[in-house]
């Protein structure tokens, strides 16, 4: 028995096939947790699975989810079952984020509706659903569990060229304190984890960079000096294991009377 005793535990990470997702999988996988890798991109998901198989030894699975697409996360649900009887953990984390401003006056990356639309439904949506069809069964179970639902400190303090994105982060602040609210009775808790600036992941393309240095008037240089120094207290940019070493943290019993908060793993960044 491990000091977080996970040992068995059943959880399942949305965007699990990479970044942030993927360093969870593999932490919560470190301490003996079966492990679902929930991802849209289904390949992506059975490659984390294979390499998960390779490090540790434990039971992992994966399946293909748009967390958008109810049909979908119920699916995903009955995988969790099928393979595990039961579900403990869900770490919904899957989302994305497309630099835009309001008004470009030179229109090369102003917002549009289908961006909005499409950042609303998986950062927004696919919270709901995925929360609502595990609650549903963690409440059923009577065994109660953990829902640990991933934001930014930018859904705090706003994020210049990120409004929708910072806004649908803001909104998981909300959902998270009103959905414990409601399933705490259940022994159900429901927390957050708000990262700042990690380090560089395949999700930090060249096209987001450029696009984000774009609508902050700086240069793609400028910005990843800003990524090292940019007012962090600490100095330098978070590592994607010491998100996920939170996650686990959060997830045992050892945690067990942190319940309707935000966790704030940032390096003490702020906006000023």
């Amino acid at each position: 028995m491990s000091w977080l005793n996970l040992d068995g535990k059943v959880a399942i990470i949305t965007g699990g096939a990479c970044g942030i997702g993927r360093a969870v999988c593999e932490g919560l996988a470190e301490v003996g947790a079966n492990v679902v890798v929930a991802d849209v991109n289904g390949q992506g998901a059975q490659q984390a699975v294979e390499e998960l198989k390779d490090k540790f030894e434990g039971n992992y699975i994966a399946v293909t989810t748009d967390v958008t697409n109810k049909a979908n996360v119920d699916a995903m649900v009955k995988a969790a079952l099928d393979a595990y009887g039961a579900i403990d953990i869900l770490v919904n984390n899957a989302g994305i984020l497309i630099p835009r401003l309001l008004v470009d006056p030179a229109g090369k990356e102003e917002l549009t509706e289908q961006i909005w639309d499409k950042t609303v439904s998986i950062n927004q949506k696919g919270y709901f659903l995925c929360a609502q069809a595990v609650a549903r069964v963690m409440i059923e179970s009577g065994r109660g569990g953990v829902i640990i639902n991933m934001t930014s400190e930018s859904g705090l303090e706003g994020s210049e060229g990120q409004s929708v994105y910072a806004a649908t982060k803001a909104a998981i602040y909300s959902l998270t304190r009103s959905w414990a609210k409601e399933l705490g009775k259940y022994d159900i808790r429901v927390v957050g984890i708000a990262p700042g600036i990690v380090e560089a992941t395949a999700l930090r393309s060249e096209e987001y960079e450029r696009a984000l240095a774009y609508t902050r008037g700086i240069t793609i240089e400028q910005l990843r000096k800003r990524y090292k120094k940019a007012a962090i207290p600490l100095g330098r940019s978070g590592k994607l294991s010491e998100v996920a070493n939170t996650v686990c943290f959060l997830a045992s019993e050892r945690a067990g009377y942190i319940h309707g908060t935000i966790i704030n793993v940032s390096g003490g960044k702020t906006r000023a």
